[in-house]
């Protein structure tokens, strides 16, 4: 059997903590659990189907708010894999969960495939806006199962690079990297070669941001609401295994 090793964001709620999000849409921040409620709903339907092959999953769940332990710009985190991280804007708060998550598992389980997704930026929206999910990989045979797979589920994937120029924007005075580039540009990009730095060079490995696909209107809302995506998405990639 194929072992394929799933991890979901799973903010439950994000104000942005003390880099607080503007109050004009933040009632919507209920929404940046998705991508955890997506490979739930994955394990859910895998199980259901009797499909033949072994799933590894993580939710790493959090709620990023303001308090007396919350974190603050300027820490340093020491992550599962041993990496330092300067904290420079708490509300690039999903990527460091989701560093842990991907450690842990490919540490522990070593999976054949790793998938990770995310309501992780606002970058991809301005890019794909609520047509597509972002998808970033370093193998091509991932990336054109995954794309052919959204084609038929109906949610659709559009591919990303991962320049490694990019990651000179993460680059810290006092730890290995920080957990944003703090530039108005290229922000989808830096956070999914962020996560790359916690896969241990797995080969095999894509990260899908559903920021602007996760929370929206749909066929049967008026109102924005949960769509449920990439449940349809990763149970058809894992049914075409």
């Amino acid at each position: 059997q194929k072992h394929i090793g799933l991890v979901g964001k799973g903010v439950t709620f994000d104000t942005g903590g003390i880099s607080i999000k503007s109050s004009t849409n933040m009632h919507y921040m209920k929404s940046d659990m998705s991508g955890a409620a997506a490979i739930l709903g994955t394990f859910q339907a895998v199980a259901k189907l009797r499909l033949p092959i072994k799933l590894t999953g993580f939710l790493p769940i959090a709620e990023n708010a303001i308090g007396s332990q919350a974190i603050r710009p300027g820490d340093i985190l020491s992550s599962y894999n041993g990496k330092t991280i300067e904290v420079i804007d708490t509300d690039a708060e999903g990527r460091l969960i989701l560093a842990d998550a991907l450690s842990y598992l490919v540490r522990n389980f070593n999976p054949d495939m790793v998938v990770n997704m995310a309501t992780l930026t606002g970058s991809i929206v301005g890019t794909l806006g609520n047509h597509a999910a972002g998808l970033f990989s370093n193998n091509d045979e991932l990336a054109q199962q995954l794309i052919a797979a959204g084609n038929e589920s109906g949610e659709n994937l559009w591919r990303m690079p991962l320049f490694d120029a990019i990651k000179d924007d993460l680059k810290s005075d006092v730890a290995d990297l920080r957990n944003y580039s703090g530039l108005p540009t290229s922000g989808a990009i830096s956070a999914a070669k962020f996560l790359e730095e916690f896969i241990d060079n797995h080969p095999v490995w894509a990260h899908i941001d559903i920021a602007g696909v996760a929370f929206d209107k749909t066929e049967t809302t008026q109102l924005k609401a949960a769509t449920g995506y990439g449940v349809r998405l990763l149970t058809e990639w894992i049914s075409n295994l």
